[in-house]
């Protein structure tokens, strides 16, 4: 049996949770689901350019667990992009980060 995630700590949920190819009906299409940790991760590495030391203790798990979530994140990104598939954010054990 599979170890359980912990919660991760997300800044928020994203306003657009559903990308998808110009030009082609959404049930023409395969879907990709990007968890809430893996959207968090990829705004904070990606986007705020932390390094994941930082990142990860903003999400409050380890160093490690983070670059596996951003490495998963950049993977079904990617597999979108090449093979032309919708990308749904949602799901994932996550909550809001205490400020």
């Amino acid at each position: 049996m599979a170890r359980r995630k912990c919660v991760r700590c997300i800044g928020g949920r994203p306003e657009v949770v559903y990308y998808k190819p110009a030009g082609i009906r959404l049930i023409d299409l395969e879907e990709v689901v990007l968890e809430l940790d893996e959207y968090e991760a990829i705004k904070l590495a990606d986007l705020e350019g932390l390094y994941q030391e930082e990142a990860a203790l903003r999400m409050n798990i380890s160093r490690q667990t983070f670059g596996r979530i951003i490495e998963a994140a950049h993977k079904k990104i990617a597999d979108a992009i090449v093979n032309g598939k919708a990308i749904k954010i949602e799901g994932g054990n996550v909550a809001p980060i205490n400020k």
